[in-house]
């Protein structure tokens, strides 16, 4: 599981759509993937966490991936967003928004009645 900067449970909601997110971004492979999610304040996200949710990607059809040789070392598993990896990236974006909002009033008028 990635380091303990934010809870688990937080990281294994948003780590599905945050790493078909970075795939979106750009045809990438594994390790990158990681550093991307690091550069974006997740923290650390080992492969054991990371490949298990490339292969539900996958196999729900949001990526597609390729082996590519690699310059002077070993080749690389390649993911990249199909169309339809597109399509849920832009529906569960907006939705996850709308749900952060909600939690976000939630807890602000909470702390507001204090």
């Amino acid at each position: 599981m990635p380091d303990e900067r934010w809870p688990a449970e937080w990281m294994r909601a948003v780590l599905p759509l945050s790493v078909l997110s970075v795939v979106a971004a750009e045809e990438t492979y594994g390790y990158l993937i990681a550093r991307r999610l690091d550069e974006a304040g997740l923290g650390t996200v080992k492969g054991g966490t990371l490949y298990p949710i490339l292969g539900r990607l996958e196999d729900d059809g949001l990526v597609s991936s390729s082996w590519r040789e690699g310059e002077g070392g070993p080749g690389r598993k390649y993911f990249a967003v199909t169309p339809a990896g597109r399509a849920a990236l832009a529906d569960r974006s907006e939705r996850w928004a709308a749900f952060a909002a909600a939690t976000h009033g939630l807890l602000t008028t909470r702390k507001a009645d204090a």
